[in-house]
Order: C-alpha cells, then structure tokens, then sequence
C-alpha cells in the first residue's frame, strides 16, 4: 500500500440540487440538499483513500461542531486526521448544483496548517508523495521532506514565497484564475499539468506531453471535486513510481469517475 499525504483546507458543504441556478429574485426549490467535509484538501484525501492509499491528512479546523463532523466524515472514509483546532469557525461554503455544472459560495477564512502545529510532522518521512492545497511556510517546508510534491495553485502565497520548489503544479487550463497563479508560479515548479477537461490535458517543463480524456464511467452530473480527484490521482500515480503519462491517464480516470457522482466523493 502506498503512503501519501494530504496537506490543505477543508470547508463544511451544504450541497443543494436545483433544477436550474436561480435568476435574481427568485425563488426556487432544491430537489436535494445535504452536507459533507469538502473542499480541496478533503477531496484529494478521500480520493486517494478510495484509490488504495493509506493516507494523512493535515489540515486546520475551527473546535466547533462542523469541524468535528468532518473529522468524523473523514475518519469514516479511511482517512488518517491530523488536525490543528483554530479558536475560529470552520469555513462553510454553499454549493449549488445544476446541470454537469456547480457554483460555490464560501463563507468565511479559510483555515490551513502551520507548520508550527504539532501534527505529527515526522509521518511524513514515511510517506511517497504530498498533494498541497494550503499551509503556511513551515508546513510546505515539511511537505518537502518527501520525494514528490504536487500543488494546487490556490497555495499560490506561499509557493511564490517560501522559496520551495515543488514537483508539479496541477490546474484548470480554462480557469483564468488558476492559469494565471500558475504562470506566477511556473518558476518554482519543475512541471505545469494543465487539465482541459473533455480534451485531456497536457503537461510541461522539465518534459512536455498530453493525455486524452478517458470515457465516462456513468451518466455526468457534476463537476464538483473533478479537479482534486486528477490531481489527488495523479499525486499517488507519481509517487508509487508511474511515468507522468500514465500518471495522467490514472489523474483523468478519478477526475471522470467524479463528474458521474453528485457532490463530493
């Protein structure tokens, strides 16, 4: 079984099923509605459990009763949690979705991992592979100790800044944020991954090639989670040791197999 690790931010989901996204003013009745432990971070941990890998999560939560749940939710899921508690709310966000498409609303400051908490840092002198979404300095730094390190560019802060090179940056290639992080941070990278969804992706730096897109293993519903399950998968493709093609192609596999679903895995 391999080793990974996840370090990054978590955000307590309310889900909401619509029909179509409500014009101003309007009110619209949702055909189901629930609650998980989502965002990047808890996305990628859960995905990679799922995939066979033993997992440690590390992340930051508020002490209150979301951030326990999602501990829980985690737990149940296989996940390892190491978890700094914060005197702050856990982040909340509300996710719409409709059609193969979601809308996220945060609400909040997002909590991430210092690497001054005590979380059992010395783990990861054990494990393959990171997959980073958030955290200060200190903890990219620990990230380091491993071989290979993946990011998310909404860790853009500290990837320009903590003077850490990383392995491989993934991203959206049709997000304007996200390219735009990526191409600030390209310098501290040895590999830009950039998904293209229905057209695979490419890669390049240090080497440069493309993957295609994989068929759908089900019906598409939403593409909450896409991302983070590609990069979660292509984290763990590299660190047991896969070249980055067919890394890709296990990355593209995850991020099909979430559309298929509703909400987070």
């Amino acid at each position: 079984m391999t080793r990974v690790a996840v370090i990054g931010h978590v955000e307590w989901v309310d889900f909401l099923q619509l029909q179509a996204f409500p014009r101003q003013g309007q009110i619209v009745q949702a055909d189901n509605a629930f609650l998980r432990a989502g965002g990047g971070g808890a996305v990628a941990a859960v995905v990679l459990a799922e995939l066979g890998a033993e997992v440690d999560f590390y992340t930051a939560l508020g002490d209150d009763a979301n951030g326990r749940a999602a501990v829980a939710q985690l737990e149940d899921r296989g996940v390892f949690v190491h978890v700094a508690w914060r005197d702050r709310a856990t982040r909340r966000a509300t996710t719409l979705l409709e059609g193969n498409e979601r809308t996220i609303i945060t609400l909040g400051e997002r909590l991430e991992p210092r690497g001054d908490d005590e979380l059992g840092w010395e783990r990861l002198d054990h494990v393959a592979c990171v997959y980073f979404t958030a955290g200060d300095a200190g903890a990219l730094r620990h990230a380091r100790r491993v071989n290979i390190v993946v990011a998310s560019p909404r860790a853009r802060t500290v990837l320009e800044s903590a003077g850490v090179r990383i392995d491989a940056l993934v991203f959206s290639g049709s997000d304007h944020d996200e390219s735009t992080w990526a191409r600030r941070i390209a310098a501290h990278t040895r590999l830009l991954v950039a998904t293209e969804g229905a057209h695979g992706g490419r890669w390049w730096g240090e080497s440069e090639g493309r993957w295609s897109a994989v068929p759908l293993p089900g019906e598409p519903h939403d593409s909450y989670g896409c991302g983070d399950s590609f990069a979660a998968a292509f984290t763990l493709g590299l660190g047991r040791g896969d070249s980055i093609a067919d890394a890709a192609v296990l990355g593209a596999e995850a991020g099909a197999l979430a559309l298929t679903r509703i909400g987070v895995p």
